[in-house]
């Protein structure tokens, strides 16, 4: 490994922190804190190479009282995938969230595209189950502060609807105006009465985000009750911005620029951004600001004691960091590329977990996930989930011996040693698998694309659990062709067995696919009430899967229509059969065909066409009778 394990404590060993007293009120306290885009490279005792340049001097003390996990993942490379997993415990492909931005027809992102993105939700479905809707029965007080980026176009629930009782997404310091960021050059903090951004005793700027969820935990204090504080922040996703100027100055000269700093200015590739360094050590504060309060308030439920006792923490991100958006931010090596790809860098994050009971000063090498939080906290509560999760119980992990990787479980009792990832999207159109130290990597757009393998193999770890290709340079698929095979069959089945939407060829696309020309046609459609039908000509490429895209709000406008997916049944002579779902405006079939071409009818055309930017999806779509 690049780091050295601490030696481990045992469960019986108390902190000062942490009381196993047993008297403790039976309903701990959870707080869930969520970074937005934190690289496992950002926080300084995750430094690997011994060149960190961001301080996290909060985060740092923290892993000393609890565990550090080096081999934690998030549930998917973007945001709003992970955080609906984290929240339900379910896979992306079971929510239906597998990507940002959803709720659109399938369609090419361009005309010449090969491989069309898969379709993903805009929403988290109000009949998955999350945390909060978990707790509340058992008299938990729930509430959330900052980011939710899980809401569709067309009313979708609320976190008031979605178990919350409590919910505030200020933005804070991360607010901009339309995006422009060029207030960050000047508009800091500062001392003068009335200003928002108001330095504080230790003189960083205000943040109502922050501000919020200490207002929650205090709201719940006064309450008396039971609490599960979900603060996710917004740093340090792009935009680029804080408002705390002594920061700024510190991370400017600790790279080398003058300053002040002006717009011409241009930051190299790397950890060499000063106003992304500051948002890190910013997050490190909210982390520490939070805790503190923990620390220092006395528990109404358990008087004598304070509610740091009796609190679990979660500290986790919703994925990798991102390299490159707006502008150069972060760096992840050792792993390779970032957020929105599945290389190491992409879903491996900083986790830190504290508690009751909880061993401190451990260091773990052992695998877990964003999606285990949820089954975890329930059984911590003392409840379960009456839906099987996919998620593991961290529980006997995190409270026995956190380095034990026996000690997680799947729901059949097997040692859990496989995670999977799929994201068939963007320009990264690839789904990949990790079985104990290999890594596969299987690639859509593989046909006609000299720059993918249909599959990469890496070797992440030596057979003793040190390091061997953290950053996944050296694909070995060539050399071991039995595992990669191996691999690619067991994660084919898992997205079998979770009806997990794939990518899907182009018929249009103008470069030559196998088997283009023998492409599924729809020869006529029809309407019969609610049932609608379309015949598939019998000479075409034989028909394997079928769905109807509808909207209930066509006509809404550019990026306003919200379109979901409904399934379709067909039959050997290839005609295709749906009933509209109640308050259908328009429709669209998705067509199959035995080759994996996608055939949609009507034609849509491509996402990004220049002949059709100002067309909406309804235009083209067929309108309900």
């Amino acid at each position: 490994m690049f780091h050295y394990k601490a030696l481990f404590l045992t469960a019986t060993f108390a902190t000062s922190l942490f009381s196993q007293a047993s008297n403790r009120p039976e309903l701990p306290n959870f707080m869930f804190i969520m970074s937005d885009d934190l690289g496992w490279q950002d926080v300084r005792c995750y430094d690997v190479d011994d060149n960190a340049v961001f301080d996290t001097p909060y985060m740092d003390a923290l892993a000393k009282e609890g565990v550090q996990f080096w081999q934690a993942y998030s549930p998917a490379a973007v945001c709003a995938p992970s955080r609906g997993s984290a929240l339900t415990g379910l896979h992306p492909v079971k929510t239906g969230l597998t990507s940002v931005g959803g709720g659109k027809c399938t369609k090419p992102i361009w005309p010449h595209s090969r491989v069309i993105p898969a379709y993903t939700n805009h929403q988290l479905d109000n009949k998955f189950v999350t945390i909060p809707e978990a707790l509340a029965p058992l008299g938990y007080l729930n509430g959330h502060a900052g980011k939710w980026h899980l809401i569709g176009r067309a009313g979708s629930p609320t976190p008031l609807e979605q178990g919350f009782h409590w919910s505030k997404q200020n933005r804070g310091i991360h607010h901009t105006v339309g995006g422009n960021v060029d207030h960050r050059y000047s508009e800091f903090g500062t001392n003068e009465p009335g200003d928002p951004y108001k330095l504080d005793e230790n003189g960083f700027a205000h943040d109502q985000n922050l501000q919020d969820a200490l207002d929650f935990v205090s709201h719940a204090t006064e309450e008396q009750k039971p609490f599960f504080c979900y603060f996710a922040t917004y740093i340090v996703h792009a935009p680029n911005v804080v408002r705390t100027e002594s920061l700024v100055k510190k991370y400017a000269a600790r790279m080398g620029y003058d300053y002040p700093l002006t717009p011409d200015v241009e930051f190299p590739e790397g950890q060499n951004n000063p106003f992304y360094a500051a948002m890190v050590e910013r997050f490190d504060y909210n982390v520490h600001r939070v805790v503190e309060q923990l620390k220092t308030t006395d528990d109404p439920r358990w008087p004598g004691h304070k509610l740091i006792e009796n609190t679990y923490i979660f500290i986790t991100s919703d994925n990798g960091g991102m390299e490159w958006d707006q502008e150069y931010a972060t760096d992840n090596f050792p792993l390779d590329k970032g957020k929105v790809n599945q290389q190491e860098g992409g879903i491996r994050v900083p986790f830190f977990i504290l508690g009751p009971d909880v061993p401190a000063g451990v260091e773990s090498d052992v695998m877990i996930n964003g999606l285990d939080i949820m089954p975890t906290i329930l059984n911590l509560a003392g409840t379960t989930s009456d839906t099987e999760l996919d998620g593991c119980d961290l529980t006997t992990l995190i409270t026995t011996d956190p380095t034990d990787a026996a000690l997680v479980k799947e729901n059949d009792g097997s040692v859990r040693d496989t995670m999977f990832w799929h994201f068939p999207h963007s320009v990264t159109l690839n789904t990949a698998i990790r079985k104990d130290r290999w890594k596969l990597i299987y690639n859509y757009d593989h046909i006609n694309n000299p720059e993918r393998n249909e599959y990469w193999l890496y070797e992440l770890y030596q057979k003793d659990g040190s390091a061997k290709d953290l950053n996944e340079a050296v694909d070995v698929a060539a050399q071991y062709p039995e595992k990669t095979q191996e691999l690619a069959t067991e994660l084919h089945q898992r997205l079998q067995d979770a009806d997990a939407i794939p990518a899907y060829l182009n018929p249009r696309c103008p470069a030559p696919l196998p088997h283009q020309e023998e492409v599924a046609k729809i020869l006529e459609t029809g309407q019969e009430g609610r049932t609608v039908w379309a015949q598939c000509a019998p000479d075409t490429a034989r028909v394997t899967k079928a769905r109807l895209h509808y909207t209930l709000n066509g006509g809404a406008g550019l990026h306003r229509e919200d379109w979901f997916i409904a399934p379709a049944t067909f039959t050997a002579d290839g005609r295709v059969t749906a009933t509209l779902p109640e308050g259908t405006t328009h429709y669209v079939f998705n067509i199959i065909d035995e080759n994996n071409f996608l055939i949609s009818y009507p034609d849509l055309g491509a996402r990004i066409d220049p002949k059709k930017t100002t067309k909406v999806d309804s235009e083209l779509a067929l309108s309900v009778n």
